[in-house]
């Protein structure tokens, strides 16, 4: 929970002249109200995605964002499986699984996260 519109808007535009000078492939994952700006300064040149999804394609889920959502708001990838994600809020292997299929359905490219936490490290 870090940043501005406007932090997002200048990182994201920085990012997409080093992509279109370097034709480098690059991506961002902004928090979620910043996602429309930094899709909007990308400009195409680089990819935006979200950091998690809902495993639910619609329904009663106050807060959660689901691909069709992301995808809406021009998103072309999401994280899935962060490992804070996984000790913060406890999503399981069982459910990292289900927003990872959540995803590839909603046409986004998951980014499936493995590794330790910084602790395990």
């Amino acid at each position: 929970m870090h940043g501005s519109t406007a932090m997002a808007q200048e990182l994201v535009s920085g990012l997409a002249d080093v992509a279109r000078d370097s034709g480098a492939d690059i991506a961002v994952f902004p928090p979620a109200p910043y996602l429309q700006a930094a899709v909007s300064a990308a400009d195409g040149q680089l990819a935006v995605g979200g950091q998690t999804l809902s495993e639910h394609a619609s329904g009663a889920f106050t807060g959660e964002l689901s691909g069709s959502m992301l995808t809406d708001l021009g998103c072309r990838m999401v994280l899935v499986g962060h490992s804070e994600r996984r000790s913060l809020f406890g999503e399981s292997d069982v459910q990292v699984a289900a927003k990872f299929a959540a995803a590839q359905q909603a046409g986004l490219t998951p980014i499936l996260c493995v590794g330790e936490s910084l602790q395990e490290r």
